[in-house]
């Protein structure tokens, strides 16, 4: 991956945050709670597994990095929504997300060459680095704001 898009996709990562900030803009609890259709997730649960992931992705980045060729788990994230009480009010899981989003940046804005080829073993995908970890994890906040606005249109 050339230094452009790398670029690209940092700056995308980075504003994950807001474009979720701007996709539940005014949102009431009614709009948080609709359920687009059956065995979708509504735009609280949304919220609530972004926290969950960037806080994960945020430690599998930080393990590929510090690690050497460490195994990075795979997690249930049905499991999660399920577990983890994705009724609760989101302002916290908003301010982990953020943080998490954050400060992953920093440490992704000062990665050397070197740094940014490290690999690991993902259980669930086999070999895993940490460019695959950038290309996923850059558009991922981006796609579940589409499914915040689906779901409280």
């Amino acid at each position: 991956m050339d230094h452009t898009t790398r670029r690209q996709l940092i700056d995308q990562y980075r504003d994950g945050y807001a474009e979720v900030m701007a996709a539940l803009d005014k949102a009431t609890d009614a709009e948080l709670d609709r359920r687009p259709a059956p065995n979708k997730w509504t735009s609280r649960e949304i919220v609530h597994h972004l926290a969950d992931s960037e806080m994960t992705s945020a430690i599998r980045l930080r393990r590929l990095i510090a690690e050497d060729n460490p195994v990075i788990v795979g997690y249930d994230q049905e499991q999660f929504a399920r577990a983890l009480k994705y009724d609760r009010p989101i302002t916290a899981s908003l301010a982990a997300f953020k943080a998490a989003r954050e400060t992953t940046t920093e440490i992704l804005e000062r990665l050397t060459d070197a740094e940014w080829a490290r690999t690991g073993t993902h259980t669930e995908a086999g070999p895993f680095g940490v460019l695959n970890w950038l290309e996923i994890y850059a558009v991922h906040a981006h796609g579940h704001a589409e499914q915040i606005r689906t779901a409280r249109a």
